[in-house]
Parts: C-alpha cells; sequence; structure tokens
C-alpha cells in the first residue's frame, strides 16, 4: 500500500490546524487506499490527534530527540510524543539538517529512539543540487543511509518508510522529473537490497517528496520503485492532499 505523509512544517495557528484536521476527516476519515498521515507543528499535536482519531489518517512529529527525557530545553522525546498520540515521527528531513544541525550521525540516533520507543519513522534522505550536478547523489544517499541503518536489522526495521527528497526540489516548485525519481528510486531500493535483503527491500516503501502537487503526483506515483510521497505545502490545502491521497491510491 503506498504512503502519503503531510508535514505541515512551521505553518499555521491553533485554529487553522483543527480546521485542517477536520476537513481531512471528511475527504480521508473512513478512506481505505493509500496510507495517509500528517504531521502538524508540536504545539498542535494533542488537538490535530483528537481531531482524527478513529480515522483512517494518523498522526506523527516532525522531529523526535535522541534521548528520552533530561535537561534538552526545546527537545520532544519519542515518548512524549507518543504519549500525545503520535503514532509516526519524521526523521532527517532535510529542513532538520540544514538549519538544526542534524548530522548524518545524529539522524541515527533519532532513527534508533523512534524504533525503540514504537514510533513508526519516515527515514528522509536527499541531495543538494550541487550534490546532483557534480555526479555525487548516489554517493550522498548511501552514506546517508549507511548511517542511519548501521547496526539495525530487517526485523528491527519492519516499520520503516524512506522518503526520497532531492533538497534542489523542497519547496522550490522545481519537481524532478518522473525519469530521475524513478531511477533513484531504484538506486535507493538495490542499495538496501544488498545491505537488508531482497523481501525487506521489496517490501520497503520509498516516497517521493519535493514539490508534489495534485498535477503531478499520479505521474510520478506511476513510477514502479515509488511507493506514495511526503508532501509539504499541497498538505496545507485539505483538498490538494486528498487529490494527492486518491492518486497514489490508484497505484
Amino acid at each position: 500500500m503506498n504512503i502519503v505523509g503531510g508535514n505541515w512544517k512551521m505553518n499555521g495557528d491553533l485554529a487553522s490546524s483543527e480546521t485542517l484536521a477536520a476537513e481531512l476527516r471528511r475527504s480521508l476519515g473512513s478512506h481505505h487506499g493509500a496510507e495517509a498521515v500528517v504531521f502538524p507543528p508540536a504545539a498542535f499535536l494533542v488537538q490535530v490527534q483528537r481531531k482524527l482519531a478513529g480515522s483512517s489518517v494518523g498522526v506523527g512529529v516532525q522531529d523526535i530527540h535522541p534521548y528520552a527525557k533530561g535537561a534538552y530545553t526545546s527537545g520532544i522525546s519519542a515518548p512524549m510524543a507518543a504519549s500525545a498520540g503520535a503514532t509516526w515521527t519524521l526523521v532527517g528531513h532535510s529542513e532538520r539538517r540544514t538549519w538544526f544541525g542534524d548530522s548524518d550521525a545524529r539522524v541515527a540516533e533519532k532513527l534508533h529512539a523512534a524504533l525503540e520507543h514504537g514510533l513508526k519513522p519516515i527515514l528522509c534522505i536527499g541531495e543538494t543540487l550541487d550534490e546532483r550536478q557534480s555526479g555525487r547523489t548516489v554517493d550522498v544517499l548511501r552514506r546517508q543511509l549507511d548511517t542511519a541503518l548501521d547496526g539495525l536489522t530487517a526485523a528491527a526495521l519492519g516499520d520503516l518508510v524512506l522518503a526520497y527528497e532531492p533538497v534542489w526540489a523542497i519547496g522550490t516548485g522545481v519537481t524532478a522529473s518522473p525519469q530521475q525519481a524513478q531511477e533513484t528510486h531504484a538506486s535507493v531500493r538495490a542499495h538496501v537490497t544488498s545491505g537488508l535483503g531482497d523481501a525487506f527491500a521489496r517490501a520497503l516503501r520509498i516516497q517521493y517528496g519535493g514539490s508534489v502537487k495534485p498535477h503531478n503526483a499520479a505521474e510520478l506515483m506511476a513510477c514502479p520503485d515509488i511507493d506514495g510521497a511526503l508532501v509539504g505545502g499541497a498538505s496545507l490545502k485539505a483538498l490538494d492532499f486528498t487529490s494527492i491521497v486518491r492518486a497514489a491510491s490508484k497505484q
């Protein structure tokens, strides 16, 4: 089953978040196609989760701290997120890597924390424009994957979802062509196969993220190695996000 995530990032307020959640409950609450999950700002997690409780739309957090508790001002631990109703978490989003300095090693720590405390992780990987233009895409993605997955078995990673997000396509309006995305996803799946086996790699869902909109979602998700989307701006509009989820459901 394909999976579509809606990353609301640092947008909206409490009222608009509750309204968006209520609209998604009406449009997707009893949906039985592609899996849908939204990632509201942490400040509104409880209210959004309550609006979507009992529906088919899951709720997650945009980031977690590597440690379960302690003197880490502003940190949100995996147990805290779970106690507030989150079942998913993003790990290693490019904006966390760029704006907050999350290294590959720190991303690995967060992935371990999510798995240890029962949150289903969407692990984000992606290259910058410079890295793509210099032919380093494969090397960058393999480095990010190898660091994050080091020491983890296929059994431990049962709920893992990968999100390939070319940094140069996030929020820019520029989207990787279906051919570019498919080639990269196939390369990622092949690399996962080499480390964790064919059965795990074939079952692994790999989302594409980077200016996914209703008009390009179907073409992207028709590719054999694209198993859904991680959506940014379009997830802030219930109609657009619903359209993308329905496009993913037809593949």
